[in-house]
């Protein structure tokens, strides 16, 4: 049996349904420099059974996260998922659900992105949250549009240490606009960004400041200095976070006169998958709720009185607004933030503090050990959570390829991202990197 069983007269009867004349017509805007020339170099077809046999071949090529001690981080984290969380999205109710259109059938998926919504406003100290974003990239890209829509200015700054790859989604997202993008420089001794670098950039068409916290250096921003500076001239003042764990220790960043904040929720009950599936989340005040893009859930009474749930603000262009649509988000991770909510619920307060915790000692532990081993010192002087930039007198790629032979992904080398940083390392612990792991790095480096 063929994977697309249509026999030509099917195939021709289709074209004729939409009034094409070839297959080779629904193709015409595809530009011919980008159209493969040839057939693909694929293997004659399997049978299901050894289709099946030799996927599971290849599969063990893989490498498992538990043949190698990892300090990688840098907008992916390797954290502990309590087993609760996989039992429950694992519920066919939660696992098949879709878009909640009808509420008298969907009060389950309701409820829990309610919750989910929640527990945001708490973690960021924000007042409404959505129903979740595709990424923690798109939605500081949907942060900065709405920026826009707020105070109708172009001006967008970026800082420096915000994570490379957002930044890059960011400048995507406005790229076929006239929109101006400029970024403000890290400070090279602490590695975060200075409220008077801020102050000399911004002017009267600044739309809004975008500054992560952790940023991409593992460098805690001063973001009330910071904030005070875009608030002074009236701009937006985003504020995204990686690694959201570090929210139960750092004061959330509404308390600081975060206008919007948004993030990556991987942390919360995600395993890292290679890349993804993922969620971004998205806060931001009350005053701002209608530009606030993609979807959000309220709570509500029925004409009994009983509790119910509903969608109250769905500002995507499938609904009623079309063309008045604030964004073309057209769906929401709605698993991903389900698998965050019942994480956060299980652990609570008092577990997500205690995690925090582990995480700023194992990091402060291995920076201590690091600095006794010769050619390799910290990079920056700001304080940190769970990640630090180390610089090597070695080439970094060396380094790492050495470490990888003895089991070790020691972490980033940044100079991909930052040509002044050719000889640095990103490097993250988390409560998955036991004392043994730290020293087994310390003693490999020390021996390179």
């Amino acid at each position: 049996m063929s994977y697309i069983p249509h026999t030509e007269k099917d195939i021709q009867e289709m074209l004729n349904a939409v009034g094409a004349a070839s297959i080779e017509y629904l193709f015409k805007a595809i530009p011919n420099n980008l159209r493969l020339k040839k057939p693909l170099n694929l293997p004659a077809p399997l049978v299901e059974q050894e289709l099946i046999n030799e996927l599971t071949n290849l599969s063990k090529k893989n490498a498992t996260v538990e043949e190698y001690i990892s300090f990688l981080g840098a907008g992916a984290y390797h954290h502990y998922i309590p087993s609760v969380v996989n039992h429950l999205i694992s519920r066919s109710e939660f696992y098949t659900a879709y878009t909640p259109y009808q509420p008298e059938i969907s009060q389950g998926t309701l409820q829990a992105i309610f919750e989910y919504q929640t527990l945001i406003c708490q973690l960021t100290g924000m007042e409404v949250a959505n129903a979740s974003l595709y990424d923690g990239a798109s939605a500081t890209a949907e942060a900065v549009l709405m920026a826009q829509r707020i105070n109708n200015r172009s001006k967008v700054i970026l800082s420096s240490s915000l994570h490379p790859e957002y930044r890059d989604v960011v400048k995507t997202y406005l790229s076929r606009s006239d929109n101006n993008v400029k970024e403000v420089l890290y400070c090279t001794e602490t590695g975060r960004t200075l409220p008077e670098a801020v102050e000399k950039l911004i002017d009267n068409d600044t739309s809004c400041l975008v500054v992560q916290h952790p940023n991409f250096f593992g460098s805690l921003e001063d973001i009330k200095a910071i904030s005070d500076v875009v608030h002074k001239n009236k701009s937006i003042f985003i504020v995204a976070i990686t690694e959201p764990i570090s929210l139960g220790l750092l004061k959330p960043p509404g308390e600081f006169g975060a206008d919007i904040v948004v993030g990556e929720g991987q942390s919360f009950g995600n395993s890292l998958n290679f890349g993804g599936p993922y969620l971004g989340f998205f806060a931001t005040l009350e005053k701002y709720l209608r530009q606030m893009p993609g979807r959000l859930v309220g709570e509500t009474v029925d004409k009994n009185g009983n509790r119910g749930y509903v969608l109250t603000m769905a500002t995507r262009e499938q609904h009623i607004r079309r063309e008045k649509a604030t964004s073309n988000i057209c769906t929401n991770e709605g698993l991903c933030a389900l698998a965050a909510a019942i994480y956060l619920t299980a652990i609570g307060k008092n577990g997500l503090m205690e995690i925090a915790r582990l995480n700023l000692s194992k990091a402060h532990y291995l920076k201590h050990r690091i600095k006794d081993i010769k050619g390799v010192k910290t990079a920056f002087t700001a304080p940190t959570f769970n990640e630090f930039v180390i610089e090597l007198e070695k080439e970094p790629d060396a380094v790492v390829k050495a470490l990888l032979k003895k089991g070790i992904i020691a972490g980033l080398p940044l100079k991909r991202f930052y040509s002044e940083l050719s000889r640095h390392i990103l490097v993250c612990t988390t409560e998955m990197n036991t004392k043994k792991d730290m020293d087994n790095l310390t003693e490999e480096l020390s021996r390179i």
